[in-house]
């Protein structure tokens, strides 16, 4: 029974020599390929990487089956960010994107993102039918594939249009005349050589933390989440550094430390950079934020009376409000943003260099402005958790979850969202959202409350609805 290859939220991602083999690797670029086969030639299309173990031999192992299709591969030499690459769609104008990536997921993970010809994760529409399309067998074996034993392949460096781009959005001057030191965590990601090479064009003193390559990433996943940003902060504090920025494995989500060691949520970045962004830019433009995202950017979105879109879990919906010039910022819980006038894609790059500017111009630390931010609209205090379920739990939550309640251990219910997945919203403002995941037995449980001392009984009735 050959394994079925499915594109969630972020493509398809699976453990290297278990699903993620060299033929479900040419399956599912042959899936691709009969997408690529229904737009207007010339199907050309880019192939690129993250930094982990074997990624150059998966990229030109998909150069082969393309060729082998009719279509022109673009081989991208070196590791480079999502962002990247979805930004050198748009200037090459190709059919899109094959990129070799399992983002912040553990070393063991390999997987395949399918960005479509305008820089954006490829839309359900799109990989339904990839996934209809993807063969039962290898197809080298099968006659058409196997007279090609090595493709014909363009190459592309994608690093210097996409740094141009990302000095056109960031004010490097304001980082560099402030005089404050930034600190870049790569997490031996896709991102090494790419905010540091910006800073130090741009005069402004930054250090480094592992950036160099590593497959096995540290032995952990490649996540710029608190827990493992631990060397960033001893850098921060040995250099000197007003801000530590971060990124994942593929570069496309951020990690922020604040001055004083304190990371700062990737909740509170987004809202914060919507506040900023509407003073420096002077765009009047909504705002995009996941279903799972914190309500302050709600409050902001009333108090500078701009429009709110709430999508789905996901960012390719985001994007789309992006490709439409209908938002100043979208971003999800998840660390993952954009801004106007650039890729319909998450791009961490972008987003450390943003803070960096924020802090450069507004002369504060980031709790200090999230403090002013509180004072201007609320309070709000986000949380995620994940709560494993037996099969049993499982098949009885996922009937719960059919229903509409009416209140949540004594809370009274007076909003019911099932944007995506169920998020119940009570009388004070305070709201749990269920997400069931797609890939394990696992609930992922969000929940935000207006005054801080509230959240752990919140959090608390929040498992208990999962678990009785």
């Amino acid at each position: 029974m050959p394994v079925q290859i499915k594109f969630g939220t972020s493509g398809w991602r699976a453990i290297v020599a278990e699903e993620f083999t060299l033929a479900n690797i040419r399956r599912a670029v042959a899936g691709i390929a009969s997408y690529v086969k229904t737009l207007p030639e010339p199907h050309r299309v880019l192939v690129g990487r993250d930094p982990r173990f074997l990624g150059e031999s998966f990229v030109l192992e998909a150069a082969r089956i393309l060729a082998s299709n009719g279509i022109t591969p673009i081989v991208i030499p070196d590791a480079a960010p999502t962002p990247a690459i979805a930004y050198a769609v748009r200037q090459l104008k190709t059919s899109g994107a094959i990129n070799f990536t399992a983002s912040h997921n553990p070393p063991e993970y390999n997987g395949i993102k399918f960005s479509t010809s305008d820089g954006a994760p490829a839309l359900p529409e799109v990989t339904k039918h990839i996934e209809a399309a993807v063969p039962a067998e290898d197809p080298l074996k099968a006659p058409w594939g196997s007279e090609v034993l090595a493709a014909k392949y363009e190459t592309a460096d994608v690093k210097p249009d996409y740094l141009k781009r990302i000095a056109e959005l960031v004010n490097l001057k304001a980082i560099q005349s402030s005089g404050i030191k930034v600190v870049y965590d790569a997490f031996w990601g896709a991102g090494i050589g790419y905010t540091t090479d910006i800073l130090r064009q741009a005069g402004v003193p930054v250090a480094p933390v592992h950036d160099t390559r590593d497959v096995l990433f540290g032995g952990h996943a490649p996540e710029p989440d608190d827990h493992l940003l631990g060397d960033c902060k001893a850098k921060m504090k040995e250099f000197g550094a007003k801000i530590g920025v971060a990124t994942d494995g593929d570069a496309d989500r951020f990690g922020i430390v604040d001055e004083d060691g304190t990371f700062i949520q990737p909740n509170y970045i987004i809202a914060l950079l919507f506040d900023y962004l509407i003073e420096t830019r002077g765009w009047k433009f909504g705002v995009a934020k996941s279903v799972a995202t914190t309500n302050l950017i709600n409050a902001l979105a009333d108090y500078h009376k701009l429009p709110l879109y709430e999508t789905p879990v996901g960012f390719k919906y985001i994007g789309e409000l992006i490709l439409q010039d209908k938002i100043t910022i979208g971003g999800e819980e998840s660390a993952g943003l954009t801004i106007r006038g650039h890729v319909p894609e998450k791009d961490g790059v972008l987003a450390g260099l943003l803070v960096a500017e924020m802090v450069a111009v507004r002369g504060k630390s980031l709790g200090e402005q999230l403090k002013e931010l509180f004072s201007k609209v609320g309070s709000f205090y986000p949380n995620r958790e994940n709560f494993r379920l037996t099969p049993e739990v499982k098949s009885r939550f996922t009937e719960k979850l059919k229903i509409d309640p009416t209140e949540l251990s004594g809370r009274k219910v007076v909003q019911v969202v099932r944007t995506d997945g169920l998020k119940l919203v009570f009388e004070d403002g305070s709201w749990v959202c269920y997400r069931l995941s797609g890939t394990e037995p696992v609930v992922r449980a969000y929940t935000e409350v207006r005054k801080e001392q509230e959240s752990k009984a919140l959090r608390e009735a929040a498992e208990k609805f999962v678990l009785s």
